[in-house]
């Protein structure tokens, strides 16, 4: 049955107004709140239920059920129709509830005489604070217009309790932004870190968000609009013209600045007595819910848009941007949903670490974090919502995890932690000038992974003998438009000065899959680690790749040169690849150009595929170095990328080891000159086991140095040798454990 009461959410809004204008505690306000609900409603409950924890709900306030269930019932994530309300963010509306799926018998409450249920739940731009209930013992589905006006009364609620309005005793009625969180993501850059937050995107507080006046809010609307579509027309007129991807989310800022139904979405929300403020930021928390629950990636692209477009729109209306006249402390962790790497540069090594909502372990933001030795964690959901400028925060990189506002327990243990690793870095230090040799008197050489000119002092302070990588594509993904060969040129020169007769090996152009340079057309690929990237994209379009060569030759000023080129699956893109060394040399010459006294030109094998090429081809390459990153996804068929399926695999897994020793063996007999590239070379465990079944020299990033130099001296190969090939006669999955033990008795 139909109920035939008429709800004015102005009217409620307005009497809302009204309580909170009052000097009251925060108990006391939601008492008269679920009262002033139940009335507007013509209902007789109405409850307000509130996190205690991030699984827990808490009946913090009711008009109609038992007063002596207030802060004695609660429930888990999922429990019961609040819960059911607060797991899925979906409006329950029954005229049955005691039938609805999900229903739970709360006898402490009196709630079984109520018949008629409506849920909504009180969040804020994505962050979920509790659900607002209303019951009614008639049985009666609420209207749409009813629905409407509770979602923008708890609405309303969440931005109070975004200021303060509720706090009280309990954990439920805490505080926001108070307590100490966890966030638990995934580990971008290793390293550990102690600072103060400081935020990419300082965050709007709406402190109005109930209307006085709704025609002038409606005005206010309109002329934020349209300073807002002014602005990305500018925008627009001023982008490059080959910044396609650039253009592309202009040309969806502006669909959306001109989409007559997100406006007509945010005029109903200022109708139903929001400020202009609010309205956005209602539709705002309504695209974020969307965006959480779709799972085709341009989509929730799109959505991102739509969400940053918002952001600009309250921006505009409250006069809050980014400029806010808070200073970045001296210790500031950076925390933001995502950032790219321009920006991450602009802020360089004065951050202490990085935690990030989103981002991926291959992801630009990933690769600047590691090249300037900066502990980032990924994945960090909510952290942007919760983390306020100047609150204290504990990156550990190592595990993912960030502690943010934590208690003296979890800093003292912290800090231990750190002065652990300060005396092992002066461990390090005192050995830095020592050979990586080994008990048994072999030798490894220890070289660092480097992208920037940024690097290159670890280069001398490490201890590194060289630079086994040098990632030239960042050059390329922290410009919005492609860098002239002079510019190359002058910087390639500028890293052989710095490496001061050292050797540097630079990777040729290694885009594609996660590295999609800014001003280069996407390619819609079914999966793009496996696709049109590195060295096939170079041989495509060798425009770009021959610039480059160019550019290293001339960097190289008579110096010796070496060259890699990445990603190489086949003999025959090895050669067409040195071919195009081959005429970029000849071409320098007829120039009159001088040329590299000698040049080594080597391939870098990350796919299974070419430890099975011919002997010709290792007879043809100057050397050979492992890629391990890659090389591992490959031969586990488990994408790195992938949360689920990436911890699954392991280095030390024999079937793993025996296929490099297969490639150890080929290029031993063939004389090819062989390398380990990757995270697993700074792990020191990992190390010690690739350097007891051959190889002679690793590279990683300059902090793993130190580490893995010191296990090294201390240890004989052929004993750790010994432990594999025991482990692989007996059948094991791993030699893990084995060579964990013998480590640990000779450290």
């Amino acid at each position: 049955m139909t109920d035939s009461f008429k709800t004015d959410s102005r009217q409620m809004l307005g009497r809302l107004r009204a309580v909170m204008a009052e000097d009251a505690g925060g108990q006391t306000r939601l008492n008269q709140i679920t009262r002033l609900i139940a009335e507007e409603m013509h209902s007789e409950v109405c409850s307000i239920y509130l996190f205690r924890d991030e699984d827990t709900l808490e009946l913090c306030a009711t008009e109609g059920l038992k007063a002596e269930a207030v802060h004695q019932t609660r429930m888990r994530l999922g429990e019961g129709l609040v819960g059911r309300v607060a797991r899925t963010g979906s409006v329950i509306n029954t005229d049955d509830a005691p039938s609805a799926p999900g229903f739970r018998f709360m006898a402490e409450t009196g709630e079984e005489a109520y018949s008629s249920f409506l849920g909504v739940l009180i969040q804020r731009l994505g962050e979920k604070l509790g659900v607002l209930v209303v019951q009614s013992k008639q049985a009666r589905l609420f209207s749409d217009e009813e629905v409407y006006a509770v979602e923008v009364v708890a609405m309303v609620l969440a931005e109070m309790a975004e200021l303060g309005a509720f706090v009280g005793e309990g954990a439920a009625m805490s505080a926001l932004h108070s307590q100490p969180v966890m966030f638990r993501g995934g580990c971008g850059q290793e390293g550990h870190a102690q600072g103060h937050v400081w935020l990419h995107e300082p965050r709007v507080v709406v402190t109005n968000p109930i209307a006085e006046d709704p025609a002038q809010e409606l005005e206010r609307l309109h002329e934020a609009v349209e300073t807002l579509r002014v602005g990305v027309d500018r925008m627009l007129n001023s982008a490059v013209a080959g910044e396609k991807d650039h253009l592309d989310v202009l040309e969806t800022y502006r669909m959306f600045a001109n989409s007559k139904g997100w406006m007509r979405r945010m005029e109903a929300n200022i109708d139903s007595g929001l400020s202009a403020e609010a309205a956005v930021e209602k539709e705002q928390s309504a695209a974020r819910a969307r965006m959480s629950q779709v799972g085709d990636a341009y989509l929730r692209e799109r959505l991102h848009d739509l969400d940053d477009l918002s952001n600009r729109l309250l921006r505009i209306l409250t006069g809050q941007g980014r400029e806010t006249g808070a200073e970045m402390p001296p210790d500031p962790i950076l925390v933001a949903r995502n950032i790219g790497p321009a920006e991450l540069l602009d802020y360089g090594r004065s951050l202490k670490g990085i935690v990030l909502e989103e981002g991926a372990v291959g992801s630009h933001a990933a690769i600047v974090a590691r090249a300037l030795a900066i502990p980032l964690v990924i994945h960090a959901g909510r952290v942007t919502t919760e983390a306020l400028n100047g609150d204290l925060m504990l990156v550990d990189g190592d595990q993912g995890i960030a502690h943010l506002r934590p208690n003296e327990t979890v800093v003292a243990a912290f800090r231990d932690k750190m002065a652990m690793q300060a005396q092992a870095q002066e461990r390090y230090a005192s050995i830095r000038e020592l050979p990586a040799e080994t008990r048994c008197g072999a030798r490894v050489k220890l070289k660092m992974n480097a992208g920037l000119m940024a690097d290159l002092p670890s280069l001398e302070g490490s201890g590194a003998e060289g630079v086994g990588l040098f990632r030239t594509e960042l050059q390329f993904l922290i410009r919005n438009y492609m860098p002239k060969r002079a510019e190359l040129s002058e910087l390639y020169a500028r890293v052989m000065d710095a490496a001061k007769g050292q050797r540097v090996v630079f990777r040729t152009l290694d885009i594609g899959s996660d590295k999609v340079l800014p001003y280069m057309k996407p390619t819609d690929e079914p999966n793009p680690a496996m696709g049109w990237r590195a060295v096939r994209v170079g041989l495509d379009k060798p425009g770009v790749m021959r610039m480059q060569l160019q550019a290293l030759i001339r960097a190289a000023k008579g110096r010796p040169l070496t060259v890699m080129f990445p990603f190489i699956a086949q003999h025959d893109e090895f050669t067409a690849a040195r071919a195009e060394m081959d005429k970029a040399m000849a071409r320098e010459r007829i120039l009159g150009h001088p040329v590299p006294e000698r040049i080594e030109v080597g391939a870098m094998l990350e796919t299974p595929a070419l430890a099975f090429a011919s002997d010709d081809f290792y007879a043809q390459v100057d050397f050979v170095s492992v890629g391990g990153n890659d090389l591992k996804q490959f031969f586990f068929a488990a994408d790195r990328e992938n949360e689920r399926v990436r911890r699954r695999y392991d280095t030390l897994n024999v079937s793993f080891l025996n296929f490099l020793e297969g490639i150890v063996y080929r290029c031993a007999t063939l004389g090819t000159p062989l390398s380990f590239c990757g995270e697993d070379a700074g792990r020191p465990v990992e190390a010690a086991c690739l350097a007891a079944i051959g190889f002679r020299t690793l590279s990683m990033r300059p902090a793993s140095i130190g580490p893995v130099k010191s296990l090294l001296r201390a240890i004989d190969l052929g004993d750790l040798r010994d432990i594999i090939h025991a482990e692989r006669a007996r059948g094991a999955q791993s030699v893990r454990e084995a060579a964990m033990e013998y480590l640990r008795a000779h450290l």
